[in-house]
């Protein structure tokens, strides 16, 4: 295993253990983190929303496999499962990473993953119904950095909640 294999796993293993200070270790000051939920974190932003993701996922399961990575790149797969909706929605994520490394730490970090699966999941019979339009998909990344701003509110070592896009 390389350095840049083994800081992808010392990041899913850190997630596994709900260890936000120990996946936040694996990024470069300057991440940049996307995924069809949040699509642009940057910085402190990408911070907080895996702290908020950690201190939130009481019954939170990852896994994780098939890390590869090279000098400049990586991939994982990795798979989360959980409740959404204060208990009332189990919801199985299926996740392809990617990955980019500068000065030995991840720097760029994508997910992907079917938002229309994930409503269906999360959501409900609305997200079923509407999960695939635009509109919703839209609601939900604003409902997301709204959960987000209020989290950072609460977190001041993430800076203003109004900085946040």
């Amino acid at each position: 295993m390389n350095s840049n294999e083994t800081l992808i796993t010392s990041f899913y293993e850190a997630f596994q253990r709900r260890d936000h200070a120990g996946m936040i270790d694996c990024y470069h000051p300057s991440i940049h983190f996307s995924d069809p939920v949040f699509t642009d974190l940057r910085g402190n932003e990408a911070k907080a929303m895996w702290h908020m993701l950690c201190e939130r996922g009481t019954d939170l399961d990852v896994t994780f496999r098939d890390v590869q990575a090279d000098d400049n790149e990586g991939r994982a797969h990795w798979e989360a499962r959980y409740t959404f909706l204060r208990g009332s929605r189990p919801v199985h994520n299926i996740v392809d990473a990617s990955f980019v490394f500068q000065d030995g730490l991840i720097i760029r970090h994508t997910d992907t993953f079917d938002l229309w699966r994930w409503t269906r999941m999360a959501i409900g019979p609305a997200g079923t119904a509407l999960g695939w339009s635009g509109p919703f998909q839209s609601k939900v990344r604003a409902t997301a950095m709204g959960g987000l701003r209020k989290f950072v509110a609460g977190h001041p070592e993430y800076g203003e909640p109004s900085e946040l896009g």
